[in-house]
């Protein structure tokens, strides 16, 4: 088993990250459906600027309640094949046919000239991605795709939370979004989600969705000595009490976490650049805000000329201890979606493409210099032997 002299990514918490969680302990009642769930919906409501926030156990179960909220059943929907599974995944376990798409790499989002090849009379709705604390280049275009063709756009922004493009928050382009606080993400809860949207009516059947079909009282669950009705079949996808609290003392600190992440992002970049300048040419794509719009940095991914040269520089780093992954390989070429759906090499081109040249470096909020440091010069090293 290999040492990591640097991992892929460290969580950022601090003394107050304890208390929150400690005090939710230390009152011996409420880890299940406390108040500070509703307090964590209402800050992330507040914080995007949504009127409904609804927070769930994981981003996968998140997305899971929102295709179901918005009735994909039966329905295509234009997924990327460059993203974490969950994004497919959850069409399919709320009834829909995922329809892969090209990504662009430019922000490696969904490219909106080939989802406009692929609209269908069948088509029920566009799931966007922003990637990797960066904003998607086509979403004003997705946006107008979608109002043109009266489909949905709904977005998986489990990377990009409070990142803005044009002024306008990530994950507010569409009716509504998925967030994921996994313990990689700009703020971390171990496992956790939520949806964030203006439609009552989605906000309303995704608390059913969440709790196994049941209707809430004044008094939750496990306060009430009465009975519940249940009005339709449901998952138990509720956040636990510790983790919406662990949640909200992650978010107040939102603004120094973000800080901390852009400057190791440009920290890096500069490096990196350094190497691209005494090769006097480009041998390493670094990722940097696109047009009006920021990149936080939650996950760092270079690209290079090839595959052969990527698959060397993960090797090389590796013998350094430091810890590198590609984020991501192309959904459409996993084994499910090759024997269910018919899926091939050669589908996406572009996006296989892209796949094979991209390698996530580790990033996190209070990287040492000297950690950096570490990173570029194994990379260059590599690159100058």
């Amino acid at each position: 088993m290999t040492e990591w002299k640097i991992q892929l990514f460290k969580i950022y918490w601090d003394e107050e990250d304890v208390k929150a969680v400690d005090k939710v302990i230390k009152r011996g009642t409420g880890w299940a459906a406390g108040p500070e769930i509703g307090e964590f919906e209402k800050a992330l409501a507040d914080f995007t600027g949504k009127k409904y926030a609804l927070a769930f156990n994981s981003g996968t179960s998140a997305l899971h309640a929102m295709f179901a909220a918005f009735d994909l059943k039966g329905k295509e929907v234009i997924v990327p094949s460059f993203t974490f599974i969950a994004t497919a995944n959850a069409v399919v376990l709320a009834g829909g046919k995922p329809v892969f798409a090209e990504s662009e790499e430019d922000t490696y989002g969904l490219d909106a000239e080939d989802v406009r090849k692929r609209i269908t009379k069948k088509t029920g709705a566009i799931i966007a991605l922003d990637y990797a604390g960066g904003a998607s280049r086509d979403i004003e275009k997705l946006r107008k795709i979608a109002d043109d063709n009266k489909i949905l756009l709904l977005e998986d922004n489990a990377h990009s939370l409070g990142v803005r493009k044009n002024g306008k928050q990530c994950g507010t382009f569409g009716q509504a979004a998925a967030l994921s606080f996994c313990q990689n993400k700009l703020i971390a809860t171990g496992e956790g989600g939520a949806v964030i949207t203006d439609s009552l009516e989605a906000y309303e059947k995704m608390k059913l969705f969440r709790s196994h079909g049941r209707v809430e009282t004044a008094d939750d669950y496990f306060s009430s000595v009465g009975d519940n009705d249940y009005t339709e079949v449901g998952y138990n996808y509720r956040m636990p009490t510790i983790c919406a609290a662990l949640g909200l003392s992650q978010l107040k600190k939102f603004d120094r976490i973000k800080k901390m992440r852009i400057e190791a992002g440009e920290y890096l970049s500069r490096g990196l650049s350094e190497i691209n300048a005494g090769m006097k040419k480009q041998i390493i794509k670094v990722p940097k805000p696109f047009e009006n719009s920021d990149h936080l940095y939650q996950m760092y991914t270079i690209m290079v000329d090839d595959k052969q040269i990527r698959d060397d520089l993960q090797k090389y780093l590796a013998e350094k201890g430091v810890m590198s992954r590609p984020y991501y390989n192309p959904i459409h070429l996993k084994t499910f979606y090759r024997k269910n759906y018919g899926c091939k090499e050669g589908d996406l081109p572009r996006t296989e493409k892209i796949s094979e040249k991209i390698l996530t470096l580790p990033i996190y909020p209070g990287m040492k210099k000297e950690e950096m440091d570490l990173v570029v010069g194994s990379i260059r090293e590599f690159f100058e032997r």
